[in-house]
């Protein structure tokens, strides 16, 4: 079972588009919205962004772990089934921060998809408590694949 997420490009509008992730099929319904799919496990970064009478109305980022068959899950909007939900962060801001989070573990050579689970956990509890996250950095994600080798 795959993770379905529906992305949506209507220029000055809405906009629905996925920073990162490893895309397993995708599939064109017309010219304005395509649907992606993930294999279970997979991680994601999802960016809704809708304009209103007065400029942005909303602007958000959720970092998403498509699940395996029987796994609990968040429901998130756009998202089939639903995905386990490691960072969700609303508002431009603390969004452009997350974006440059993103940049900063690519910058590393490392693809964020990659990144450990638990590194986008803590940016979002950290924003959420109005601090700076830590830097993600090449020591921690060693760290992360010694421990996801040792639990395969």
């Amino acid at each position: 079972m795959r993770t379905e997420v529906e992305l949506l490009h209507m220029p000055d509008q809405v906009e629905r588009w996925v920073r990162f992730g490893r895309v397993a099929e995708e599939r064109i319904v017309d010219r304005r919205r395509r649907i992606l799919a993930f294999e279970p496990g997979a991680i994601f970064a999802l960016v809704r962004w809708q304009a209103g009478d007065y400029g942005t109305a909303v602007s958000r980022i959720d970092v998403l772990r498509a699940v395996r068959p029987g796994e609990g899950f968040t429901a998130v909007p756009f998202v089939a089934p639903g995905a386990e939900l490691l960072l969700h962060i609303q508002g431009w801001p603390k969004v452009r921060t997350v974006l440059e989070g993103i940049d900063a573990v690519e910058a590393l050579g490392v693809d964020a998809a990659d990144a450990a689970p638990e590194h986008w956990r803590h940016v979002n509890n950290r924003l959420a408590a109005g601090l700076a996250p830590r830097a993600y950095s090449r020591a921690r994600h060693a760290a992360w694949l010694q421990r996801r080798a040792l639990a395969s």
